[in-house]
């Protein structure tokens, strides 16, 4: 049996508030507050909900440029947390980033070649003429031009700047690329070359992707799991199919019937939720969702619900589901899973 590439456990990220001269911390943010979930070699993983859900915080978490408050996040069975500096630097390597905007995440002032060259030069890899074949397969992979090579960024549209970002994710041939919003940015047709281009990466490198999006339609699209994330909170996960065809969770509902269906003959029940997110300052007791949730009960504003099970690897927390119709389920690795 393959073991997981990352096992995210009970992750929590709160930032503190601080007021007053002495900054006295008065309260925190709970952005993450608890979340659990693996990634196998070669799989793709859709982190979905709406802005402020935590989804982002959780990525930044997953790398370590978000210091995590508890929780711990597994790389290969180890804790990233326990590595030194030096074991931490060597192993980004391995974990790369896509951003949202194309427009600033690339510096203006550093020709294509540059871009390209700096993770090379952090890590001391492929120097001399095997960084200019390197930096030439990488624009050709992306469906760049290796000419374009001394351009600069403002030199290029948004889509082809996109594809720079992409080409520096590959630059060190890493295992696993966290896109946060890769295509939100993008017009729509653009955003279809560029998922296409994410999905044969994923095949011809044997890459673990996260996509982290607040899109469904591009979930469903490119991701073999879906995690559905409320207020910190992990609501469902499940294989794309399974939720699609069948969502558990009241919220995950919600955003399904928000998706454009492309026939004007077929008619959808849009639901609308009423009232705004709670503040992740002060998230209700209970579900969290309780407050704009269409089918809420009474035990929903005092107890949170347990994650149960409905199906190999489709989970959800919901008190609409009694034990009879679904098991407690819980996805917390084991201690001895940990090596230490």
């Amino acid at each position: 049996m393959r073991s997981p590439l990352v096992t995210v456990t009970d992750l929590k990220v709160h930032f503190p508030i601080k007021k007053g001269i002495l900054a006295k911390t008065v309260g925190h943010v709970y952005a993450v507050d608890g979340i659990s979930f693996d990634i196998m070699p070669g799989e793709t993983i859709g982190i979905v909900g709406e802005s402020g859900c935590g989804k982002t915080t959780a990525g930044m978490a997953m790398v370590q440029l978000t210091p995590v408050t508890s929780g711990a996040v597994l790389w290969k069975g180890r804790d990233m947390a326990e590595m030194t500096r030096s074991e931490l630097r060597a192993l980004r390597r391995e974990m790369q980033l896509i951003f949202q905007d194309p427009y600033s995440s690339l510096n203006p002032r550093m020709t294509v070649r540059q871009i390209l060259s700096d993770p090379m030069d952090v890590h001391g890899m492929f120097t001399g003429r095997q960084r200019k074949e390197r930096i030439d397969f990488l624009l050709d992979t992306v469906g760049l031009s290796p000419g374009q090579a001394d351009l600069y960024p403002h030199e290029f549209s948004g889509g082809q700047r996109q594809r720079i970002g992409i080409a520096r994710a590959l630059a060190l041939d890493p295992c696993l690329i966290i896109g946060d919003e890769p295509v939100s940015a993008l017009d729509v047709s653009i955003q279809a070359q560029i998922i296409n281009l994410l999905k044969r990466l994923k095949r011809d490198f044997n890459l673990s992707l996260i996509i982290i999006s607040h899109d469904l339609a591009v979930v469903e699209y490119i991701c073999d799991r879906i995690i559905v994330m409320y207020l910190g909170k992990i609501v469902e996960a499940s294989d794309y199919a399974s939720l699609y065809k069948n969502p558990k969770h009241p919220y995950t509902r919600t955003l399904m019937s928000a998706i454009p269906v492309p026939d004007p003959a077929r008619r959808t029940r849009r639901i609308i939720l009423k009232g705004d997110v709670p503040s992740p300052i002060n998230p209700p007791a209970g579900c969290r969702f309780h407050t704009r949730c269409p089918d809420r009960m009474e035990i929903c504003h005092k107890q949170e619900p347990a994650m149960r099970r409905f199906g190999d690897r489709h989970t959800a927390a919901c008190h609409l589901y009694t034990e009879e119709q679904a098991e407690p389920v819980d996805n917390k690795p084991k201690a001895k899973e940990k090596i230490s």
